[in-house]
């Protein structure tokens, strides 16, 4: 088989395994265990806590010891053996360990999938920069793909969305073990334990520019899982109300969801139009800005007149999305030095999938149950607008502290 096409294969089912539950899970919390929203907050933070150091402990390992494409594989088996496990779980404490041991399987693989394409394109002499995207594309096609399996075959609230996952995490774990040899580099070994792991690159922040920057990160990090772990739930709690019911949204809510996805495979591809227009600065800015539509049309939303507003708001989310995150990423890429390089995005990444994640998902569940929430009701009108108002005094923030200055730390 042609090796884009293998790795476009391997791309495809990274995601899709997330897909399956990531959007879903709420659903399968609130209505089918009936458990509380504080401790699901708890539950999203996993993928932020294993994201502190699971990936650079992997990445280390897979420098120095053993082929990445194998440790992908193993991880990948043992995330399965994890997912087929959680749908046993009565105790919401003990879920929350279930996802987490889940988590501390799959998060390092985002980047060793990364870091097997990068290897196995560079060794067939193809351009990375051109070859890499449209193979990266199809692992959003991924998730899109199982956030519809998951819904349209009627899973969205069903633990099945664990099994489907655990299918195609085994499937690929199994695959990755056919891919080209991607051993470990010699060069490697003279590297101390510190710039291994990337630790080094917590110098940056003697940058000032940068240290804020990094801080901004953490910020919209926090806001990112929102959508991700209420957006779902949101939408189908509109059952709750007779004359919407029986809508569209409440019948398809996650496949509406997923045109969240479908936005960001296309706002991916006006980033070079924007950044060469409007300068790195203003482009992160319209980011927090899309962050500020996206839950304030959440907020003021309905299945029947305000439709509108929440197709709008998916739409926006994919700017919401890519403008922070890649233009983030050049804009470090071209602060620092380049043998900062790859440390420095391992700190970006820290910064918002990691800190940010963890303390957006704790906060914003303590928060949802002690002001939002009646019984088993949700004052969604509320919970968006607070996170609208989050977003907003972020961005005035931004405006007023951050600056575009060429700074090479």
């Amino acid at each position: 088989m042609n090796i884009k096409l293998r790795l476009t294969l391997m791309n495809f089912l990274q995601f899709f395994i997330w897909g399956s539950w990531l959007i879903t899970i709420g659903n399968y919390w609130f209505q089918t265990k009936g458990w509380s929203g504080a401790q699901f907050g708890a539950v999203f933070s996993t993928m932020g806590i294993a994201s502190l150091f699971m990936p650079a402990l992997m990445g280390m390992l897979a420098d120095r010891k053993i082929n990445a494409e194998r440790l992908y594989g193993m991880l990948h088996i043992l995330n399965a053996a994890a997912l087929v496990c959680i749908p046993f779980i009565n105790n919401p404490t003990v879920f929350f360990w279930g996802i987490l041991a889940a988590m501390l399987f799959y998060m390092p693989t985002l980047a060793l999938s990364n870091s097997v394409a990068y290897t196995v394109l560079k060794r067939e002499g193809l351009d990375t920069v051109k070859a890499f995207p449209p193979i990266r594309v199809f692992g959003t096609i991924g998730f899109i793909a199982a956030m519809w399996l998951v819904n349209l075959t009627g899973n969205k609230s069903s633990p099945n969305q664990f099994y489907i996952a655990a299918c195609a995490a085994f499937a690929l774990g199994l695959y990755a073990f056919t891919l080209p040899a991607c051993p470990p580099s010699k060069d490697n070994d003279k590297k101390t334990l510190a710039q291994a792991m990337g630790l080094d690159a917590f110098s940056l922040f003697k940058n000032k520019q940068l240290a804020l920057f990094f801080l901004f990160s953490i910020f919209l990090g926090a806001a990112l899982q929102l959508t991700n772990a209420y957006g779902d739930v949101f939408l189908d709690d509109f059952k709750r109300i007779p004359i919407y019911a029986d809508s569209y949204v409440v019948r398809f809510s996650t496949i509406i969801m997923s045109i969240s996805q479908m936005s960001e495979t296309l706002f991916i591809l006006t980033i070079p139009f924007f950044l060469k227009r409007f300068g790195i600065k203003k482009v992160m800015l319209m980011s927090i800005i899309a962050w500020v539509l996206r839950f304030g049309l959440f907020a003021y939303a309905d299945p029947v007149g305000r439709f509108w507003m929440i197709i709008l708001s998916c739409i926006v989310y994919g700017m919401a999305f890519d403008f922070f995150n890649i233009s983030g990423s050049l804009y470090v890429d071209n602060t620092v030095e380049p043998k900062m390089r790859s440390s420095a995005q391992g700190l970006f990444m820290m910064c918002t999938n990691g800190v940010g994640a963890v303390i957006g998902s704790f906060v914003s569940g303590v928060v949802i149950d002690a002001f939002f929430t009646h019984g088993d009701i949700k004052n969604w009108h509320g919970i968006w607008l607070s996170f609208s108002i989050y977003a907003l005094v972020i961005a005035a923030l931004f405006i007023i502290f951050f600056r575009d200055k060429k700074q090479t730390a």
